[in-house]
């Protein structure tokens, strides 16, 4: 069986590599004086010569061993921000806060609401908010692996600020409290059944509604975050949402992978698109002329920059063509998450082997 220690090895590595990836052409401004800061986060901000009145915000969080200017030159969201008139603010981590430059998705103090980053984050959204006069129906938030992961807590902490959310990689909401629970949790071990993890975001907020939609994000070879969390993820919105575990549609386009589920009104909150083939990191299509590749970075012919932007609103449609697949249940199928406390072993073997973890 794969052991704790080889994860934490991939980890040490990824610690040892340099804050990669092509810089952003684009200017990235500090972000100063945003409130009392407890996560002790720093931020970047795009802001382009041709904002529009009331302006769309997009919150994007890096993950581990990035920094906002190399994700921002591999996913190109000031590209096409500069394009559209949208603003963009990168919350960035500090190394004192995590060596490995991780957002703590995982730390109780972080992603409670009104404490820890979480309210850092909520700081410099409300601080943009207000000095670029933001449409407030408008700020939405998306990240990659802890940034995915910590993109997700703001969506349960703080679901009345956001619109939407695209989780890229990442993790549920409140199914860790410490290092070796989060290194559990990423390999698709231990991960609480869907009543569980919807009653998470409940608990997080006083909040009854309405919810954020959600997107999420996932490559079916990802060996640092197992495909198991993306799953969860779903179950985790699903429940919030009030919807049937049943999807609505699927289509396909080669080997991008689209699930929707829809309300009684044909309106859409939860989607899970699935990348076949692709490991730990951001779709990109580099012909698209966003992003470049590097480091987490993966060109595999799939934007998530331009789709996430069409999806919602912020852009003209991106999508081609797609073949849609109308009997969905048969393309997509919800797997459990619950460990029995009989035939746990097994049960953790065989998850970690489609997960691609063991062999």
């Amino acid at each position: 069986m794969t052991s704790l220690s080889d994860t934490i090895k991939r980890l040490a590595a990824l610690r040892a590599l340099p804050a990669q990836g092509k810089r952003s052409s684009y200017h990235l401004a500090d972000l100063l004086a945003f409130g009392s800061d407890p996560g002790n986060l720093g931020g970047k901000l795009f802001v382009p010569n041709n904002v529009v009145s009331d302006p769309a915000l997009v919150v994007v969080l890096h993950g581990c061993t990035q920094s906002a200017a190399s994700y921002d030159g591999g996913s190109g969201w000031a590209h096409l921000a500069a394009e559209h008139g949208f603003i963009v603010l990168y919350p960035e981590q500090r190394r004192q806060n995590n060596p490995n430059l991780c957002f703590n998705w995982f730390e109780p103090g972080d992603i409670r609401r009104d404490g820890g980053e979480a309210l850092s984050i909520r700081q410099m959204i409300e601080t943009v908010c207000i000095n670029h006069s933001v449409d407030r129906r408008q700020v939405f938030i998306t990240g990659l692996s802890a940034g995915g992961a910590m993109a997700n807590v703001m969506l349960a902490s703080y679901p009345d600020v956001f619109s939407a959310g695209a989780i890229i990689g990442g993790l549920p909401y409140g199914v860790a409290s410490s290092i070796p629970h989060a290194l559990e949790r990423m390999r698709g071990v231990g991960l609480p059944s869907g009543a569980t993890l919807s009653e998470m975001i409940h608990s997080a907020s006083a909040h009854a509604g309405p919810w954020p939609t959600v997107s999420i994000w996932q490559g079916s070879k990802d060996q640092t975050v197992a495909e198991a969390n993306a799953y969860a993820l779903v179950e985790q919105w699903l429940g919030v949402h009030g919807l049937s575990t049943s999807p609505s549609k699927s289509s396909s386009d080669g080997s991008h992978h689209t699930t929707r589920w829809s309300d009684s009104t044909g309106f859409v909150p939860v989607e899970f698109h699935s990348i076949d083939g692709m490991g730990h990191g951001t779709p990109i299509d580099t012909t698209s002329g966003l992003g470049a590749a590097g480091p987490f970075m993966l060109d595999v012919g799939v934007s998530s920059t331009a789709e996430i932007a069409r999806t919602w609103g912020l852009t003209p449609s991106f999508a081609v063509d797609r073949s849609e697949v109308e009997n969905a249940v048969e393309t997509f199928t919800l797997k459990p998450q619950g460990v029995p406390s009989s035939g746990i072993q097994d049960i953790i073997e065989k998850a970690l082997r489609s997960a691609g973890l063991m062999h």
